[in-house]
């Protein structure tokens, strides 16, 4: 693969390692800055361990870091964000006064993502076209953003079988009828009682699902056409005239309450009304 090629890739995941041997098999170290200098981010005298960075361009898992950042430890993370994961050895530690987070996305839901990540030495190198995220332990971090474009999914190869690849347009002679390689068995034993089970089950199951592609499911509208009746088709598209529209008035909740207001007073008669009082026999 050619490094235009490789540069094209989105990266797709960023993550801390304390050597080779702690980075995982898919992601690439990076060892070294544009400097030439190391690009260990643990400085001091006498340490045998510290931090790199590294990246990934695996697409296996659908994702594509869309945007870094360089935060502080007083900053809020924003929204959207992760911090990136560490593969480090047991008593090697990452720093917490500056941290490097990340927005992984689907890689179908963006248009643009993160194609290189670069390290110089601060205050000594600019590198042109990249966007500079923030210094670091002494580097500086800088990040190549581009369009992104997807893998072309390519076809898969058809497996032809032998008996396939004998047939010929050519009339070399009379066809031969096809000789499957695995033969058929004959027909399994079935109890009679097991065998109406078993019809029984298809016509219900055929009857009562929502295929109509069998003859048990064809109903007397299938096939009919749909169409308007004649009288109805000059309602299609009535023409409204203005006088018409102009006609029409708007009530307000007050006209509507006194048109429609009804007092009961027939019902309230009814009700006071004195019935005689039953007398005694």
């Amino acid at each position: 693969m050619s490094a235009l090629e490789a540069s094209s890739r989105p990266i797709t995941a960023v993550a801390w390692a304390s050597n080779t041997s702690t980075c995982p098999s898919h992601f690439s170290l990076i060892n070294q800055t544009e400097d030439g200098g190391s690009a260990n981010f643990s400085r001091g005298f006498g340490l045998k361990s510290g931090y790199y960075l590294c990246y990934s361009r695996d697409l296996s898992g659908g994702m594509v870091v869309a945007d870094v950042q360089v935060i502080s430890d007083k900053e809020t993370i924003p929204h959207g964000y992760c911090y990136i994961p560490e593969y480090l050895e047991h008593k090697a530690s990452v720093g917490k006064k500056k941290r490097i987070c990340v927005r992984i996305v689907p890689v179908g839901s963006v248009t643009t993502a993160v194609l290189e990540l670069k390290l110089t030495v601060k205050n000594k190198t600019m590198l042109q076209q990249y966007t500079c995220l923030g210094d670091m332990n002494g580097f500086v971090v800088w990040c190549l953003k581009g369009a992104l474009s997807p893998p072309v999914p390519q076809a898969k190869p058809r497996r032809v079988s032998l008996d396939m690849r004998s047939l010929t347009l050519e009339g070399s002679g009379p066809p031969q009828p096809l000789k499957p390689s695995n033969p058929p068995t004959g027909p399994a034993k079935v109890s009679r009682r097991r065998a109406t089970l078993e019809t029984s089950k298809t016509l219900e199951g055929v009857c009562d699902s929502d295929n109509h592609s069998n003859i048990y499911g064809i109903t007397a509208m299938d096939g009919v056409p749909f169409s308007l009746h004649p009288k109805f088709e000059c309602q299609l598209n009535p023409q409204v005239s203005v006088s018409t529209l102009s006609d029409i008035r708007i009530k307000s909740v007050q006209d509507i309450e006194n048109e429609y207001n009804y007092m009961f007073a027939v019902e309230e008669l009814a009700a006071k009304r004195i019935h005689p009082l039953l007398t005694k026999s």
